[in-house]
């Protein structure tokens, strides 16, 4: 068996009931303050990623479960308006009066964005991995794709042939999932991954399921970059295919107080990336800025 098969670890989650109404969500650390990270696309609470960052240097991660994915129904928030006012009651449940900052990866994005411009009080930075912005996204080609194989009623059975791809040609499966994570020749990512790296990509994929989420992340919802006036770092690489640079520039260019940080990663799937070293180091400095 290659070195690179492996489980990705599954996290106890708890579900709190809302006025909004359920959430999924997962409280790990045991720091004085408090990070809120939204997850991107075909992911869940349960799931934790490049969150380390955030625990080694003594912040609580608080990842909720977005609207059709885990545990968290569609109906609870809906939109990323519905769903940051949502939050915002799960903050309150837990005692959370203010978060150091919220962290939107990929298409959880937005729902970050709104969450900062809809609850300034509570929300004091804004941290933006690989995240979707306001331009027009994905493109027509894969939100007509996307809207066929992750519908609710067949994106089980597409990542059951997922799984078994990776399961019995690993190698292949992670070329067939990393075309679309980067403009660069898939040779060349998978040339530059360590064993350890496959591994986790391996186990990462593997554990993903869209829900009902994804056919909705692929939604329009309304511009609030102008309105996130909080300090925040904008995240992104020129290599990434899933969430064009442009979006990254457009969101620097529309927020009051952000810096764009350029990571030379070659994929979507910054922390993966030969600086990211450097990337963890700004965000930890950034969090640390009175």
């Amino acid at each position: 068996m290659p070195a690179f098969r492996a489980a990705f670890p599954e996290r106890a989650t708890t579900v709190a009931r809302l006025p909004a109404g359920p959430v999924e969500y997962r409280l790990e650390g045991d720091g004085p303050r408090t990070v809120a990270v939204f997850h991107g696309g075909h992911m869940r609470a349960g799931l934790a990623l490049g969150e380390e960052v955030f625990t080694d240097a003594g912040f609580t991660v608080l990842a909720p479960s977005r609207p059709g994915y885990g545990h968290t129904p569609p109906t609870t928030g809906t939109t990323p308006a519905g769903f940051a006012d949502a939050t915002a009651q799960l903050c309150r449940s837990l005692g959370v009066r203010r978060l150091a900052a919220v962290v939107g990866i990929s298409a959880g994005g937005r729902t970050a964005l709104t969450l900062a411009a809809r609850h300034p009080d509570l929300v004091e930075r804004i941290i933006l991995q690989s995240a979707v912005g306001f331009l027009p996204w994905p493109d027509r080609l894969t939100r007509l794709g996307g809207r066929v194989v992750f519908n609710a009623r067949l994106e089980a059975g597409t990542w059951v042939i997922m799984r078994s791809l990776l399961r019995t040609a690993p190698s292949l499966g992670l070329r067939v999932l990393l075309r679309q994570l980067s403009v660069l020749p898939v040779h060349r990512l998978m040339a530059g991954l360590s064993a350890a790296e496959r591994a986790t990509l391996t186990g990462l994929f593997t554990a993903m399921r869209s829900g009902h989420g994804f056919v909705a992340d692929m939604l329009p919802v309304p511009d609030c970059a102008a309105e996130a006036g909080q300090p925040a770092l904008v995240i992104a690489t020129r290599h990434d295919r899933s969430v064009p640079f442009a979006h990254a520039e457009s969101l620097v260019a529309a927020m009051p107080n952000a810096e764009l940080v350029d990571s030379r990663a070659d994929s979507h799937m910054i922390w993966f990336g030969p600086d990211y070293p450097r990337v963890a180091a700004k965000i930890r400095d950034f969090l640390a800025t009175d």
